[in-house]
């Protein structure tokens, strides 16, 4: 029996109530998935049909991180391999895991420590456009900078599952030979953000200030062109040092995400 610590997977349920309270329009039905480390070569992940607004205890699998990481070291894998690889990872007796167990396992595996994917309808809404990610590789207003980092990766569309995860795992390993750091907010063009944290609050406040970019961007773009800062204006705020104060700050709850009640 692999032990795990009862809080974080409380702290994971509200993780995943909050993403998907369906007011805030991030994802609803069966949409977006959440996962956690524990201290073991193992995470937390919400289970595959489950609804992140009613996520339980019941609801999440425990699976083997060095198992997934053994699995994407195939090129390829077809969905009878794909449905195989989900149940030789699972630790315990747990339901079967989501087909994105193996994008959570690589952005964790890679530093990440909390992992929250949703299908928001800001972001999708530019992310579906003809312009994909690209109006985000620009920043607007600097808290987006501060939450969101000064670089999202982008990941051009993928079939969900496997085939995203090996795309992801090359956009990962990309980015972090260029910027030296793993990226807080990852871009699934058709598809939805992914948020990067070290605690819970780091990817509720990621999701929702990429909401609120999104939401902004739509209005810049429905009455002309957004009006970009200057490089030099995103690195400055990127790196002054009360602005890396307020952004300790805003991620200082590791225990508890915010109620949306």
């Amino acid at each position: 029996m692999t032990q795990t610590n009862p809080e974080t997977i409380d702290t994971l349920l509200e993780l995943a109530h909050e993403l998907g309270h369906e007011p805030r329009q991030l994802a609803i039905l069966g949409e977006g998935n959440v996962s956690t480390k524990t201290t073991n070569d193992a995470f937390w992940v919400k289970a595959s049909g489950t609804s992140l607004a009613t996520l339980q205890h019941e609801d999440v699998s425990l699976v083997s991180l060095s198992g997934v990481m053994r699995w994407l070291e195939h090129p390829h894998l077809d969905d009878n391999a794909i449905e195989t690889a989900l149940t030789d990872v699972l630790l315990d007796n747990h339901k079967k895991p989501s087909v994105e167990t193996f994008l959570h396992a690589l952005c964790l595996d890679a530093g990440a420590s909390w992992v929250g994917h949703t299908h928001t309808v800001s972001v999708n809404s530019i992310l579906c456009s003809e312009h994909g990610a690209t109006p985000f590789l620009q920043h607007i207003f600097p808290d987006a900078i501060v939450v969101c980092g000064q670089i999202p990766a982008v990941v051009p569309y993928v079939d969900p599952g496997f085939a995203l995860a090996k795309e992801v795992q090359r956009t990962l390993a990309d980015y972090q030979q260029t910027h030296g750091h793993l990226p807080k907010l990852m871009l699934l063009e058709n598809h939805g953000p992914v948020a990067l944290g070290q605690n819970a609050k780091d990817v509720l406040n990621i999701m929702l200030m990429a909401d609120k970019w999104a939401k902004t961007l739509l209005g810049t773009l429905s009455i002309g062109k957004p009006r970009y800062l200057h490089d030099a204006d995103t690195q400055r705020i990127d790196g002054r040092s009360d602005e890396d104060y307020r952004r300790k700050q805003l991620s200082q709850a590791v225990n508890k995400v915010d109620s949306h009640v």
